[in-house]
């Protein structure tokens, strides 16, 4: 879990960095501001396609999305087990 972290905490931001760089080389015409909207747009599309397809994996690898467990979570890390432990 810390690797997938430490792993969207590089690439989202390096993703950003890329295309605000790519578009200010590609259309010099075009305004600092102009480019960090576009590369802010082209990041949150791509971070809504990724949290689209991992939802669309768990629903269609659980039979019941509330009560199934997955293969790595623990009773720590359960969101049911979190929710009685509150009650």
């Amino acid at each position: 879990m810390l690797l997938t972290l430490a792993g969207g905490s590089l690439f989202f931001p390096g993703l950003f960095a890329l295309c605000t760089w790519a578009l200010r080389r590609a259309r010099p015409a075009w305004s600092d501001s102009d480019c960090v909207m576009i590369s802010t747009r082209l990041v949150s599309s791509v971070q809504a396609v990724l949290a689209t397809g991992s939802g669309i994996v768990i629903i269609r690898s659980c039979s019941d999305v509330i009560t199934d467990r997955g293969s790595g979570e623990t009773s720590g890390t359960s969101l049911l087990a979190a929710s009685s432990w509150q009650s």
